[in-house]
C-alpha cells in the first residue's frame, strides 16, 4: 500500500510542514520507500517532483521541504510498490491534460487484474493506478463535456469509483486544480485548519509549527492524508465508500456509497 497527501486550501499556502511529516514514512518510520511524487497547481500550470527513491533520504525531498511553494492545490503520494516495478514512470502522481485544465491522480491500493479497455489516455507505465486514471479520464471524455456542471462531472467520478472499488482496494485523489475529489474504500482522514490557528506536531518527526504565525485569519486549510500527520489534532476520519468534493479549503459535496 502507499500513502496519500493532498491540500485544498482558499489562498496559496505552503504545504512543506505536511509535506515534512509524510516524507519520514518514506522508509524511515514506514515502509513506503519505493518512490515519491508531489505536483502542486499555480494557477492553471503545474509544478511537479518525482523521485524512484526512498522519500525519507531523496535530496530532492529535501529540497522541496526547504523551498517553501505555495499552491491552493496540491498532491503528494509515497509508494510501496505492488503492481509494476520501483522507476519514474510508475511514480505517482499521474498528469494528464483534459479540456485544457492539468488533471492530477493519486491512488492507494490495488485493482487486482484490473485492465482498461484502449482509449485516448494511455498509461506509460506498468500500475494499476495509472491506467485506472486513464480509464477515468477516457470515460470523462466520452460521456462528458467540458461544459458540463461540477455536480454532472463528479456524479460521473462517483459511479466510477463505486465500480473501481467493487474490484478492490481504491483510496483516490483527483485534482483539476479548481477542485479535489476524494473517495475512501480502507483509510483516509482530514483536518480543516483555520482562525483560530494553534500549534501542531507532526508525529513521524519532532517538528512543531506555529500556524498563527504562518497564516492570515481568512486563511482556511484542510489536509487529506491516508492516516492522521500530527498528535495533537482532531483528525475527521473517512467512513468506507465515502466521497469528498473539496474547493478553497471546503467541503462543498459529499456523500456515500456501499462498496
Amino acid at each position: 500500500m502507499c500513502e496519500l497527501l493532498a491540500m485544498s486550501a482558499n489562498t496559496p499556502t505552503d504545504l512543506c510542514f505536511s509535506f515534512t511529516g509524510l516524507t519520514r514514512r518514506g522508509g524511515e518510520t514506514g515502509p513506503h520507500k519505493d518512490g515519491w511524487g508531489v505536483a502542486f497547481y499555480e494557477g492553471k500550470g503545474i509544478r511537479c517532483f518525482h523521485d524512484s527513491d526512498a522519500s525519507a533520504s531523496s535530496r530532492l525531498a529535501e529540497v522541496v521541504q526547504t523551498h517553501p511553494i505555495k499552491s491552493e492545490v496540491a498532491l503528494c503520494h509515497i509508494r510501496q510498490a505492488n503492481v509494476g516495478e520501483i522507476c519514474l514512470a510508475n511514480t505517482h502522481p499521474f498528469i494528464r491534460e483534459l479540456w485544457g485544465r492539468y488533471w492530477v491522480c493519486a491512488h492507494n491500493g490495488q485493482l487486482t487484474g484490473f485492465r482498461a479497455p484502449e482509449g485516448f489516455y494511455e498509461p506509460v507505465g506498468s500500475t494499476d493506478s495509472e491506467a485506472l486514471f486513464c480509464d477515468m479520464l477516457n470515460h470523462l471524455r466520452s460521456h462528458c463535456h467540458r461544459d458540463d456542471s461540477v455536480e454532472q462531472v463528479v456524479e460521473r467520478l462517483v459511479t466510477l469509483s463505486s465500480q473501481y472499488a467493487s474490484q478492490g482496494v481504491f483510496n483516490l485523489l483527483l485534482s483539476n486544480g479548481d477542485w479535489l475529489f476524494t473517495y475512501c474504500t480502507t483509510k483516509m482522514a482530514s483536518i480543516t485548519r483555520r482562525a483560530p490557528f494553534g500549534p501542531a506536531r507532526l508525529k513521524d518527526t519532532d517538528v512543531t509549527i506555529d500556524f498563527e504565525s504562518e497564516t492570515t485569519p481568512n486563511d482556511v486549510v484542510s489536509v487529506i492524508v491516508t492516516e492522521p500527520l500530527t498528535t495533537d489534532e482532531k483528525w475527521d476520519i473517512y467512513q468506507p465508500g465515502e466521497w469528498r468534493l473539496w474547493r478553497q479549503g471546503e467541503v462543498v459535496m459529499r456523500g456515500g456509497v456501499e462498496n
